[in-house]
This record gives structure tokens, C-alpha cells and sequence, in this order.
């Protein structure tokens, strides 16, 4: 194998900005492409780190309808103009010059991972940029213009991938990547997000469990707001570590949105940076487990830009190269003064302080308590499907 970890970033993919006081600022790509190098991850023996292209839109429409394609290219080209029956120009996915461009470069860079890993001249791909998986196939949702995890994940099913996993642990449902699958029983979408009943997209829950002949491949956890760290973890090894073994896929593509941080302004759930890293690397032992270590790992939301996304994709790019960032590490100087002289305050060092602890499900349920009910309605919706119980698998 030529490469351990394949990392895909480009400075271009920062060009991604929906313009002044937009959540998605691309300062949060910057600031975490700048943290990895000060802390050598980049750098890290195994690690090849490559650019981005532009993807053609031959490989866009193998998910996106040509005529919304085409809708995105004209906004593009005149950010003057508004198509909001493609979802683009509203508050939430506003025009810019070049939308198309950048967006297209977030698909080419999940795509390369993919092929990389596939072919077996990366054992693990990371795409930061990537993970935008509301947008739909034929217009714009929350902040995501075109669908690069579903892009992904279609190019390993044509290069011959019979199964493929895909865990999505973003604040908000990754309905965009369940959409794309919903009827084919080859790809499993695990979702674990802050419930529809406080928090976008309002969708998400346990009943939707895939199509006709894809029963079981739709597997949503819709969490209770306030939930933390103990309880998203238990959430987390209760429901994916079992079906993914159960499923057995050829390949693990991962979202790992830091929204779900209790820092975060747009959501309700209260974890922490090292239970993010805990889970990202819970599920790379997984995918060594599982599927040979062929593991795609993407970004997502995530909107406290400074504080909390850098540290936890940081954690991510670090656990990806085989050279994690011990929680207790502190934050480079060199990255410290660089945002401090923007006049921001910089976290001290790569951990919250939290234990990320969590007590197993095989340690017993509480039907009683929110979140365990909330993991229960999931397991009995699911598990059967796969030949797992419910209460004890």
C-alpha cells in the first residue's frame, strides 16, 4: 500500500462562503487545515496530502438531476440571480460567484477518497470539506449545494462495492445521503441527531427505516435535546458498533459534523470535543474491524468555528493518520497567536476536559430515561431486520 492516510485539501476549498455573517464561515476549513500542520499531522509518516479538482458534471449528476446542475452553474455565473425552486438564494443557501466551482472541487475531493481507499492506495481518506448531506437531488438544503457523501458513496457502488456503511454523526439528520439510498438495500445510513421535534430538518425518526426490499438500511437515532456525552456515546457504540458488524460492509464512509458540541450556536445536544474524538475513533477501530480499515471520514456542520470544529477535525485528521493527538496536548502557540491576533479567544489545549465516559447498553436499559428510549425505539425498528435483539445484541 503506497499510503496510509490520503488527505484532501486544498486552500480553494475554503472558497466556499455564502458571504459575511453565514454560519458556515469557511474560516472553520482554514483555521483546521492550519491547526493539522502546526500539529504535524499533515506532516505524519503515511500521510499524503493531495489537491482538489473540480468534479465534471458527469459525476455530479450520478446523483443530481442535470437540470438543477444546470440551475447552479447560472447562479454561479450571475450571484444576481435567484431559483428558489432549486433552493438556491434563500437565507440559508444564498448565491455566490463560483458556487458551482467550489462545490463541485467538495465532490471531486470525497470522490478521490473514495477511489483511493477502493483501490487500495489509502488505507483511510479524509475530506473535511465534504459531509454536505442535506442537499437533495434536484435543489439546495441547509447549507449543502451538492450531495459529495452520496456522490461518494455511489462511485464505490459502480467501482463494485456490494455493501457499504455510511454513520453520520452530524447534529441534524443526514437526510440528503437517506434520500439517495432510501430503496437500495446495499448501502446502510446511520444517522444519530438532535430529534426533529427541536431542531432541522424535522425529519429522522426511528419509523423510517428504508424502502420496499431496503427495509432495515435507514437507520435513524433521533436525540433527546441536552443530550451528552455519556448518553450520545452510549447512543453511538448501542446502535452502530451492532449493525455495522452485522452488515458487514466493504467500506465505512463517516460524517462527523461538530454541531453536536454544546458550544455550538445552531443546536441542542451538549458533547464534548473528546467524545467527538472518542467516537471518531471507536469507529476507526471499527472499520479495521469490519472492513479491512477501509474507512472515508468526511466534515460537516459544525458553527463555532474557532473553538470547537478545528480541535475536533484535528482529532479526526490525527486518528485517520495513525497518529492521534493525545487529549492533554496543548494547542500549538503558532496557531494560538494566529487567532488571537484576529481577536478571537484560542483554546489552551486539544481536550475539553471531559472524561467521555459512557455506560454500555449490555449493562442494561432504562425505559424510564429519554435517551434510552430514545435508543430502544431505534433498536426495535432496526435490529430485527439484521437478526439482532433488540434488548440484548
Amino acid at each position: 500500500m503506497a499510503d496510509r492516510t490520503l488527505v484532501v485539501w486544498d486552500d480553494a476549498l475554503a472558497a466556499h462562503d455564502f458571504g459575511p455573517g453565514h454560519p458556515m464561515a469557511p474560516l472553520r476549513l482554514e483555521l483546521t487545515a492550519r491547526l493539522a500542520r502546526e500539529l504535524g499531522l499533515l506532516e505524519a509518516p503515511g500521510v499524503r496530502v493531495t489537491g482538489a479538482r473540480v468534479a465534471p458534471d458527469e459525476l455530479i449528476t450520478t446523483v443530481h438531476d442535470p437540470r438543477y446542475v444546470a440551475a447552479v452553474r447560472r447562479v454561479s455565473a450571475d450571484p444576481r440571480l435567484v431559483d428558489f425552486a432549486h433552493g438556491l438564494g434563500t437565507d440559508d443557501d444564498p448565491v455566490f460567484a463560483g458556487m458551482h466551482e467550489t462545490s463541485a472541487r467538495v465532490v471531486a475531493a470525497t470522490v478521490d477518497c473514495v477511489d483511493a481507499v477502493w483501490s487500495g492506495e489509502a488505507e483511510h481518506a479524509v475530506n473535511v470539506s465534504g459531509g454536505m448531506h442535506h442537499a437533495m437531488p434536484d435543489r439546495a438544503s441547509g447549507f449543502c449545494i451538492y450531495n459529495d457523501v452520496a456522490v461518494g458513496i455511489n462511485r464505490l457502488l459502480e467501482r463494485g462495492a456490494r455493501r457499504v456503511a455510511y454513520v453520520d454523526l452530524d447534529v441534524h439528520h443526514g437526510d440528503g445521503v437517506e434520500a439517495a439510498f432510501w430503496d437500495d438495500p446495499r448501502v446502510m445510513t446511520v444517522s444519530l441527531h438532535e430529534s426533529g421535534r427541536t431542531l432541522f430538518p424535522g425529519t429522522g425518526w426511528p419509523e423510517e427505516t428504508g424502502g420496499p426490499g431496503a427495509e432495515g438500511s435507514a437507520v435513524n437515532v433521533a436525540l433527546p435535546a441536552g443530550t451528552a456525552d455519556a448518553g450520545w456515546l452510549r447512543a453511538v457504540h448501542a446502535v452502530v458498533h451492532p449493525l455495522v458488524r452485522a452488515f458487514r460492509p466493504d467500506v465505512l464512509v463517516t460524517q462527523h459534523g461538530a454541531d453536536a458540541h454544546a458550544q455550538d450556536p445552531l443546536a441542542n445536544l451538549a458533547v464534548s470535543v473528546d467524545a467527538q474524538r472518542a467516537a471518531a475513533r471507536s469507529l476507526h477501530d471499527l472499520a479495521h474491524e469490519v472492513c479491512g480499515g477501509r474507512w472515508v471520514a468526511t466534515g460537516g456542520g459544525g458553527y463555532d468555528v474557532v473553538d470547537v470544529v478545528p480541535r475536533v477535525w484535528a482529532h479526526l485528521l490525527g486518528i485517520a493518520a495513525h497518529a492521534p493527538v493525545p487529549p492533554a496536548t496543548p494547542v500549538p502557540p503558532g496557531w494560538r497567536d494566529f487567532v488571537t491576533a484576529q481577536g478571537w479567544d484560542a483554546p489552551e489545549a486539544m481536550t475539553d476536559g471531559a472524561q467521555a465516559w459512557f455506560s454500555p447498553w449490555e449493562a442494561g436499559a432504562d425505559p424510564s430515561d429519554p435517551l434510552d428510549r430514545a435508543v430502544l425505539a431505534t433498536r426495535r425498528a432496526v435490529f430485527p431486520n439484521h437478526g439482532l435483539d433488540p434488548w440484548f445484541d
